[in-house]
C-alpha cells in the first residue's frame, strides 16, 4: 500500500474513533432549587458517578429556590429542561408527572433500595408508579444542651411525664429557658410541635393513612391529644414567646440560653457552626413506658428523569446510582441532618447526625400528616394546622375547638370526610 494511502487510511481510523468516542460521550444536566449545594455536587458527587461511569459527564445547574418552579415548569414547557429533575415532595412534582414532565422509574433496580414512605413523596396517590429517587429526609426531634443537662441534673426523657418533669427541673433552676421556640412566625408550632410530637398519639403510618382514608377524624382522641400537649408548652418556653421569630429561637438555643429545642434535623449544620456548648438529642418521648415510640421522618428531596430526555439510559445509570450506598454515604456526610431514604447502612460521621438516624432502628417513621392529599384545598389543612397549634400553646383554642374546626374544614371540600 503506499504511504499516502497508509496516512488517509491513518487518519481516516482516527476520526472515525473520535468520532465514536464523542458519541459516546453524554452529558446530563441537572435542575436543582439547591444552589448552596453546588460546591458538593461539583467536589464530591460528580467526580464520584464520572469515576465510576466513564462516559458519562454531569452538569449541576441550580436555580434560585423561591424561582425554582417557576424556571423549572417554563423550561419543561419550551423543552429545554435538564435530563435530571430535582423534587420536591408531593403536589409540586406529582403535577409534573401528570404533565408528562416526568418518567415513571419505580422499575429501575435502584427503586428496590427504596421503602414506600420513603417513595411516598415522589408517588401517585395509589402508590401505582413512581416518578422521582428519593434522596434525603429530614428527622424531628428534640436538641439539647448538654451542659445545661449536667448543671440542672436532668436525664434524657423517655416518657411525656419525665420530658415534663425535666422542664419543671429546668425553669425552677432559672439558668435556663427549657424550650426555645416561638409562635410568631407559625410554622414552627406545627412543624416542630404538633406533627414533631403528634405520631406517638396517631401512631405514625396507621393514623396519617387512616386519616386521608377517611377512618379517622381530626376530632378523634389521637389528633387532638396532641394539642393537648402543646398547651402545657406555654409555661416553658419564655417571656415574649409570642412575639419570638424562627431565627429568633435559634439564637436563643446556640447562645446558651436555652435548654432545649424542638427541631428539625436540618439545623444540625447551622447548629455545629454556632453553638460552643456540646449538643446532644432525643426523639419524642411517649405517653407511657412500654408505648412503641414514632417519629417524624420526612421525605425532602429527591431525583427524576425528564420524560423528554434525549439520553435515557444515561439518566437510567445515574438514577440507579442515586440508589446506591455510595451516593447514599457521600450526600448523608456532606450535608449532616439530611438523611439518607434507602434501605442502605450508611455511616454517619457527625455525631448528632448519628443520633438522629439511630432512632429509625427503634422507631417506626412516618411523614408529615397534611402534607399528602390533605392540604389540596381550601381551607388548607398544612396552615390551618399552623395557626390551630399556635392558638393551643396560647390557650386562645381549646384543643377539642380546634379539632373540630380543622375537621369541618377538610369536611368542606374532601369527599372521604363527607
Amino acid at each position: 500500500m503506499p504511504k499516502s494511502s497508509l496516512k488517509i487510511l491513518l487518519a481516516t481510523t482516527a476520526l472515525i474513533m473520535a468520532g465514536n468516542a464523542q458519541a459516546d460521550d453524554v452529558t446530563l444536566t441537572i435542575e436543582s432549587w439547591r444552589n448552596d449545594d453546588l460546591a458538593i455536587w461539583q467536589d464530591k458527587i460528580i467526580p464520584a458517578f464520572e469515576a465510576a461511569n466513564p462516559g458519562i459527564k454531569v452538569k449541576f445547574t441550580p436555580s434560585a429556590p423561591a424561582e425554582y418552579n417557576a424556571v423549572l415548569n417554563s423550561k419543561l414547557d419550551a423543552g429545554s429542561a435538564g435530563d435530571l429533575i430535582t423534587c420536591r415532595p408531593f403536589d409540586a412534582t406529582l403535577s409534573l408527572y401528570e404533565k408528562g414532565h416526568l418518567a415513571a422509574i419505580q422499575d429501575l433496580d435502584g427503586m428496590k433500595n427504596f421503602s414506600d414512605v420513603a417513595r411516598s413523596g415522589w408517588s401517585t396517590d395509589d402508590g401505582s408508579a413512581t416518578f422521582c429517587v428519593p434522596m434525603a429526609s429530614v428527622i424531628h426531634g428534640f436538641i439539647y444542651n448538654k451542659d445545661a443537662f449536667a448543671e440542672v441534673g436532668v436525664e434524657i426523657p423517655k416518657t411525656e411525664a419525665e420530658f415534663f418533669a425535666a422542664l419543671d427541673k429546668i425553669k425552677a433552676d432559672g439558668n435556663y429557658i427549657p424550650l426555645a421556640m416561638g409562635t410568631n412566625d407559625q410554622w414552627e408550632a406545627a412543624t416542630m410541635g404538633y406533627n414533631n410530637i403528634g405520631p406517638n398519639y396517631w401512631k405514625g403510618e396507621e393514623g396519617r393513612l387512616a386519616l386521608i382514608a377517611g377512618t379517622q377524624k381530626l376530632t378523634d382522641e389521637a389528633w387532638v391529644a396532641p394539642y393537648r400537649q402543646l398547651a402545657k408548652w406555654k409555661d416553658y418556653l419564655g417571656d415574649g414567646f409570642e412575639a419570638q421569630t424562627y431565627p429568633d429561637s435559634q439564637n436563643i438555643f446556640t447562645l446558651g440560653r436555652a435548654a432545649i429545642y424542638p427541631a428539625g434535623s436540618w439545623e444540625i449544620s447551622g447548629f455545629n457552626n454556632q453553638a460552643d456548648f456540646e449538643m446532644g438529642a432525643f426523639y419524642p418521648p411517649v405517653q407511657k413506658e412500654g408505648d412503641n415510640c414514632y417519629i417524624s421522618d420526612h421525605t425532602d428531596i429527591a431525583i427524576g428523569m425528564n420524560a423528554n430526555t434525549e439520553n435515557p439510559e444515561a439518566v437510567k445509570t445515574f438514577l440507579n446510582w442515586v440508589g446506591s450506598p455510595e451516593f447514599a454515604t457521600i450526600y448523608a456526610n456532606s450535608l449532616p441532618g439530611f438523611f439518607s431514604l434507602s434501605n442502605h447502612d450508611v455511616a454517619m460521621e457527625d455525631p448528632l447526625a448519628q443520633e438522629f438516624v439511630s432512632w429509625r432502628s427503634k422507631c417506626e417513621s412516618t411523614i408529615r400528616s397534611t402534607y399528602q392529599v390533605l392540604s389540596r384545598g381550601t381551607p388548607n389543612l398544612e396552615t390551618d394546622t399552623w395557626n390551630a397549634s399556635v392558638n393551643a400553646i396560647k390557650g386562645t383554642e381549646s384543643p377539642e375547638d380546634a379539632g373540630k374546626r380543622l375537621q369541618d374544614g377538610l369536611a368542606s371540600w374532601y369527599a372521604p370526610h363527607q
